[in-house]
């Protein structure tokens, strides 16, 4: 099956209240029809060149042939390992169509000096890269693009025969890629970031690493009719409604896989959803959980429980009072498009804009243009340094302290929010503090990798429910990498990235504590103790 939804106690008694209005609205068939005045007059104008993506199958078909045949090419040459530089939607959703395929792909969507040359290192002589950015101008993807220019150079290598741009067409990055003699995929310029799944995005740097990208389109094509036709059964709407329109709101989204063959798409849907929706002191909270998570057992009322299964009808009489979600990837990609598009409507917002990621982008770039010294820390415990934006936090003068005073300020509806801006090569065992912070706090607690969260969460961060409290986890390392041409490294751009989002956070009124681990592997033992 394409793809099958169940829904059961609250979620369906969502769907049964919104479904009607939904179907007589001809919400599905105006999305598919491109039709801007679904979110309003407000959302109008942006809307109106926003819903590209709606044709992204057909659009990309002729993509296909192009990507295998420019594969085999590279191939004959030598190239077998590509790496690819991008940040939120760029990064997202060709991590997970590889992950699923079994193809390696190196996704470097971070400023972590350690990340940055680990993909350096890796063996540039076979290597080509994917530079994936809608203008060029984000940072993060400018500097990596800058550092593999000059390291093909050492080598001797051109870099126009291993660099390949995906861009929207008339970008700066379009018109210096193409003087620079580099292989350009133009993109849908109609068609957000989050939203590019199915469009060059995801499919050149997929295709390019051995997914098989047509049968992607096909299974995304399977659902289309599906999803366009104003009817009860339509799952995007039935979706839609199940996260958007509980009575009461539950807006805190646990997302779960659960024996399914599709690997990481609970963080390419926390993207979408959180980045969609979370503006104008509304949104849904995607909370990426593992099947035995603390809040799958605690069932906080606020929380939406979304199983990602090999069957949803199958499984339905094990998970009650949750939504169960099965099928292929590429109609996955489809449905929740379409269903986060239609929560956007429920909830009275504009899902197509990110009015507060700019926010953090600008006070990383005044830190780096002025260089300020580091905050004096709070207090040093174990090799720890700890940074609070509220004094009360460190009144206790332990990190445990700290940590409770954090989760105090928690509200009955709150969030943890983990930010951790290190090079997740080296301490993967980080995510894992997850668990243990919901454990401790006993709230939903949310995990980014920093700073590509900020191209995801970070809108929902600062424009959605002011109910988060933040937990930075940032590293020293000797570690540094030069970004030619530019007068700052990666070691000082993923600092003024923390530090610039932190000040960010609290001029909204975010409690925001940073704990700097100044030995990280000797550190995070002493952290993970703190915790419990």
């Amino acid at each position: 099956m394409t793809f099958s939804i169940h829904v059961s106690g609250a979620a369906e008694a969502a769907v049964e209240r919104t479904l009607p209005t939904l179907v007589a609205d001809l919400v599905a068939s105006g999305i598919t029809n491109g039709d801007p005045t679904l979110w309003g007059p407000e959302a109008e104008s942006e809307s109106s060149k926003r819903l590209g993506w709606v044709n992204a199958v057909s659009v990309s078909r002729p993509l296909v042939p192009e990507i295998v045949a420019l594969r085999e090419e590279l191939a004959a040459r030598g190239v077998d390992r590509f790496v690819l530089a991008g940040m939120g939607g760029s990064s997202l959703a060709p991590e997970v169509i590889t992950q699923t395929a079994g193809v390696e792909l190196t996704i470097l969507d971070s400023t972590a000096p350690g990340q940055v040359l680990a993909a350096l290192d890796g063996g540039l002589e076979r290597t080509a890269l994917v530079v994936s950015s809608k203008s060029g101008s984000t940072v993060e993807t400018d500097s990596q693009r800058r550092a593999f220019e000059a390291a093909y150079r050492d080598l001797g290598i051109d870099p126009a025969e291993r660099i390949i741009v995906v861009t929207d067409p008339g970008s700066p990055l379009d018109e210096s890629a193409r003087a620079a003699g580099y292989r350009v995929f133009n993109a849908d310029p109609t068609v957000g970031g989050r939203y590019s799944a199915l469009t060059a995005f995801g499919l050149v740097p997929s295709g390019l690493a051995g997914a098989d990208i047509g049968e992607l389109l096909d299974e995304a094509e399977a659902i289309a009719l599906q999803v366009a036709i104003d009817a009860p059964d339509n799952p995007a709407l039935v979706l839609g409604a199940a996260i958007a329109a509980t009575d009461p709101r539950r807006d805190k989204l646990a997302l779960v896989t659960d024996g399914t063959h599709i690997v990481g798409l609970p963080d390419w849907i926390e993207q979408l959803v959180a980045e969609s929706t979370g503006k104008l002191g509304t949104g849904i909270l995607p909370v990426v959980l593992l099947p035995v998570s603390p809040e799958l057992e605690s069932r906080p009322a606020d929380l939406q429980v979304v199983r990602i299964v090999d069957d949803a009808r199958e499984s339905a009489h094990r998970y009650p009072d949750e939504i169960l979600v099965s099928g292929t990837l590429g109609a996955q990609f489809v449905v929740w498009e379409y269903a986060t598009a239609i929560a956007g409507r429920l909830l009275g917002i504009n899902p197509f804009d990110q009015p507060d990621v700019e926010s953090a982008k600008v006070a990383a770039r005044g830190l780096l243009d002025a260089r300020p010294e580091p905050a004096a820390p709070a207090f040093t415990e174990q090799g720890i340094e700890v940074r609070v934006t509220a004094p009360a936090l460190a009144a206790s003068g332990t990190i445990a302290g700290v940590l409770d005073a954090l989760w105090a300020r928690l509200a009955d509806d709150g969030y943890v929010s983990i930010q951790a801006y290190v090079n997740r090569l080296e301490l993967p065992q980080l995510q894992g503090l997850r668990e243990m912070v919901a454990a401790d706090s006993g709230r939903p607690t949310t995990f980014g990798w920093g700073p590509r969260f900020l191209h995801s969460t970070g809108q929902y961060h600062k424009g959605g429910p002011e109910q988060g409290v933040f937990l930075q986890i940032t590293e020293r390392t000797e570690t540094d990498v030069e970004i030619p041409e530019r007068p700052f490294t990666f070691g000082q751009l993923i600092e003024a990235q923390a530090a610039g989002d932190a000040a960010v956070l609290a001029e909204h009124g975010r409690p925001v504590v940073t704990l700097t681990l100044v030995d990280p592997q000797a550190d995070v033992l002493a952290l993970y103790q703190a915790a419990q």
